[in-house]
């Protein structure tokens, strides 16, 4: 098949500090492992259908779940989102990826902690982010759906790193938060909400750059496997996210 994902030997060099070391017998090849776990969670193929060319489906599914579970994948895009060098402009925003009957089967038994929520468009989970001004995700929180922007908000506000500026939308317009930006020396660019007594004055034409976020979870939303949630356990859905975002962004 020609239109195979194969992982190159550059990316694998920047991947590979990251990876779990080997403990007795060594590993399957690292690179076709790999490039076959992408190449599920990009197209939302089921592991029994994965290409021969990866191997047996069970060693890619094998990895793949233990890898998650370890938070391997989530260490990857930290690691080397963490690089990224901003000093200027970051972004926050939130998303809803929809949740597969696979992922909310028996939730009403045993779905706490799924992080699984209902609202009006059915069962879904939020996808709450930091990117830089080149639109690159930073920082990743997932929440169930219902939950309030603000919650993803306070989780992801430790680790903003020290920028000047914070592009928002009316969601984010709290007092608690642009006071705790401001502790940390950070310009809040948030318009106010419609019911605030005072306007709230923000760059406007800066303000306009936020679209890029936008666009990062357009490009998420792409790999299937993200667009809708088939994981019930949230940190093996979570590990899906990174992945997409390391290859799309970091890679």
């Amino acid at each position: 098949m020609s239109n195979l994902f194969w992982l190159t030997d550059e990316q694998m060099a920047k991947l590979s500090p990251f990876f779990p070391k080997s403990h007795g017998k060594p590993r399957v090849d690292d690179q076709r492992v790999l490039s076959g776990i992408i190449f599920i969670n990009r197209n939302g193929l089921r592991w029994r259908d994965a290409p021969e060319a990866y191997g047996p489906h069970k060693t890619l599914y094998s990895r793949w779940k233990r890898w998650s579970e370890k938070g391997i994948f989530a260490r990857m895009m930290a690691g080397l989102a963490a690089e990224h060098g901003e000093q200027k402009t970051v972004m926050i925003d939130a998303t809803y990826l929809k949740a597969h009957r696979t992922a909310t089967s028996m939730a009403a038994k045993r779905g706490r902690g799924r992080l699984i929520g209902r609202t009006k468009g059915g069962m879904n989970t939020k996808l709450h982010a930091i990117c830089d001004s080149q639109g690159r995700p930073i920082d990743l929180f997932v929440t169930a759906g219902q939950v309030s922007d603000y919650i993803g908000a306070r989780a992801l506000l430790d680790g903003l790193s020290n920028v000047k500026w914070l592009l928002g939308d009316r969601g984010y317009d709290a007092d608690w938060f642009r006071e705790a930006l401001q502790d940390k020396g950070i310009r809040a660019c948030i318009p106010g909400r419609k019911k605030r007594k005072t306007p709230v004055k923000y760059d406007k034409r800066r303000y306009k750059r936020r679209n890029r976020i936008e666009n990062m979870f357009g490009r998420l939303k792409d790999w299937r496997r993200v667009a809708t949630r088939y994981d019930r356990c949230p940190k093996v859905f979570l590990s899906a996210i990174a992945l997409a975002a390391t290859v799309i962004f970091w890679l």
